[in-house]
């Protein structure tokens, strides 16, 4: 790319100080690859191409002049439903086995099978179990734990009628659901459902392939997500806010830095505690640095920002650009989100990428495989590797370009409820009030066919211009972080309704929430509103949004969303727009199904525009002031 063209990648300083050094290093980033791949495929684009099976692959012609069937006869809204219904199981898929991960490790603890992993909020523990029915009178943490993990095993299987978070879910959304038939039934059993729908000769109807990927994706956020949320919180605390640090600055040029990426915490957790053992620090002390620093990226990163105030390098966009910065001896990966260019990139450098899942590896990582009996002991695998690298660091290489910043994270849902004194009706005396006249949560990743930031900044100012208070998750979390957004001074940038709130209460104006599968956090605490106001969901003025998405778990958010009964705002056109009937469903049709839909929009100002309008219609339909 062009020195000149640099600001219109990415509206970051750090961003774009290392997309020059990368031309100067020669090396190769994700916008050079998008470049290379144009012109990109227009059936695909559309949802119109399908391999489904060997008669094809097949298209079908969006101007009419050429086939208008697959070989099986499929015809166009077939096609993309089904296509649209493939991306929605593997985004639930992704999630939902990160969260059978954590189901894995809890089952480990009630087992006695390791030491490594512990119980570090009991109280959660048993809440939740209490919460799904369970009986934990008298019963030690273990058996708690042992009893909790196979209730949640059972959410995957196929013998129940729904999953054991259902009554979370306001009555009215219930019974929609019920009336419906997408009631969440199984994680697995949807999943599979989904992937024999798709098959050739099986549902050939849009309508009814759209419907059960409304089910499927309310499977990942009801319980899969849901899930991997709350036993994060149990293993490894609740989070609570914490002050900490954003952008490339916080990596330490006379440090060991390791970056750990990815999204489940149970490999970033151990290598937290290996970077803090007195005796590996003082090994990288003897190796010259100073000391060992750790950073994260992507929803790994989050995870670790929530609950132990660990400084965030960078989101999406950023992980080939850390590495370039000459700094990084490991990044240490667990799976999803990690491009598998970065083992290239580290190849520029001195720097090794470290696998740490079997179902994740990388041609030409470094693998060092983690389980639950060997977790710590690999973890300090991983830092003395880190240890070892550092001292083939080029320092003429080095360029660390910013500053960091400041922010603060930890919002969970009980830290939300023990800063309004216990209870939400704080935050419904200000909604009623218009002082907070909604809520939105804007979330997902970034993608290069969009200015890096651009999107997910500007609709994040224009919605807390507008007294609205914005919840964020994942990478968009760097992105408002960067920008000031995530500290309470950042509450002079809003409306004055919702800058007196947060002053009040000493606050950001956007409240990061957690890594992506924490958008369940969003919809649990839009269940405890409606439930307390006595109305739907859909009934509460609030939206989602992402701004820069571009993976097939962001899809499955965005449905999961809609179907619970939020209005969702995309910045990127999914793959639909090749069926009229797919893509009025979404845009309109669903409204009147499921009370909700989909609007797409990549100007930030307008984006906002759409949301206000849905808030102000929600509000007055509640008799409040718009």
């Amino acid at each position: 790319m062009a020195k000149q063209d640099l600001h219109a990648y990415s509206i970051c300083e750090d961003a774009q100080a290392m997309l020059a050094k990368a031309q100067k290093d020669g090396v190769e980033t994700v916008w050079d690859r998008l470049k290379a791949q144009q012109p990109q495929c227009g059936f695909c684009e559309l949802g119109l191409s399908c391999r489904n099976c060997v008669m094809g692959p097949c298209r079908i012609d969006p101007f009419g002049d050429g086939p208008q069937r697959g070989i099986c006869g499929a015809d166009a809204d077939v096609i993309v439903a089904r296509n649209f219904g493939r991306m929605v199981a593997a985004g639930a898929a992704a999630h939902s086995d990160h969260g059978r991960d954590l189901v894995e490790t809890l089952l480990a603890i009630g087992e006695g099978a390791t030491t490594d992993y512990a119980i570090r909020d009991e109280a959660k523990l048993r809440r939740i179990a209490e919460e799904v029915g369970l009986d934990v009178a008298g019963k030690d943490v273990k058996e708690v734990a042992l009893a909790l993990a196979e209730q949640f095993y059972g959410d995957f299987g196929s013998r129940r009628g729904s999953v054991s978070f259902i009554d979370r879910v306001p009555a009215k959304r219930r019974e929609l659901w019920k009336a419906l038939d997408i009631t969440p039934r199984g994680i697995d059993r949807d999943v599979v459902e989904m992937m024999h729908r798709t098959h050739m000769g099986v549902d050939n109807d849009a309508v009814n392939i759209c419907l059960h990927a409304a089910r499927l994706s309310l499977a990942d956020g009801w319980a899969g997500s849901m899930i991997a949320t709350e036993l994060s919180d149990v293993i490894f605390g609740t989070p609570t806010p914490r002050p900490s640090k954003v952008n490339l600055g916080v990596l330490k040029e006379d440090h060991v830095n390791i970056l750990v990426h990815g999204h489940s915490p149970i490999v970033s957790e151990m290598i937290l505690a290996a970077v803090r053992d007195p005796a590996l620090v003082a090994r990288a002390k003897a190796a010259g640095a100073a000391g060992i620093n750790l950073a994260g990226l992507c929803c790994t990163g989050n995870e670790l920002l929530m609950r132990q105030g660990i400084p965030m390098a960078g989101n999406h966009l950023m992980t080939e650009l850390a590495l370039v910065t000459g700094a990084v001896e490991v990044i240490v990966v667990d799976y999803q989100c990690i491009m598998p260019s970065l083992v290239t990139v580290a190849g520029c450098y001195h720097s090794c990428i470290v696998t740490t899942s079997p179902k994740a590896k990388f041609t030409g990582a470094t693998h060092i495989a983690f389980d639950m009996q060997n977790a710590r002991q690999q973890a300090a695998a991983v830092v003395e590797l880190a240890i070892e690298r550092y001292k083939e660091r080029d320092p003429a290489r080095v360029d660390i370009p910013v500053a960091p910043v400041d922010i603060v994270s930890g919002f969970s849902n009980e830290a939300v409820l023990a800063a309004l004194g216990g209870t939400a009706a704080p935050l419904i005396d200000a909604i009623k009030a218009g002082k907070i006249r909604g809520a939105v949560g804007i979330v997902g990743c970034n993608n290069p066919k969009v200015k890096h930031d651009y999107q997910n900044v500007h609709l994040i100012r224009e919605c807390i211009k507008r007294d609205l208070l914005v919840l964020v998750t994942g990478c968009v979390t760097v992105s408002a972080g960067k920008q000031g957004l995530l500290v309470p001074g950042a509450a002079d940038m809003a409306g004055p309704g919702l800058s007196e709130v947060c002053k009040a209460l000493g606050i950001p104006p956007v409240l990061h929430v957690g890594s992506c599968v924490d958008n369940s956090r969003i919809l649990q605490l839009c269940g405890m509103l409606a439930t307390a106001l006595g109305v739907d969901i859909a009934d509460l003025p609030v939206a989602a949004a992402a701004p820069e998405w571009y993976s097939e778990k962001a899809a499955t958010i965005g449905l999961y969303a809609v179907a619970s009964g939020i209005f969702t705002v995309l910045g990127v056109e999914p793959p639909i727009l090749g069926s009229k009937t797919v893509t009025d469903l979404a845009l309109s049709g669903l409204e009147g199904v499921v009370g909700a839909s989909f609007a797409v929009e990549g100007d930030p100002v307008k984006a906002a525009d759409l949301i206000d309008t849905r808030i102000r219609t929600k509000r007055q339909a509640l008799g409040l002031t718009p």
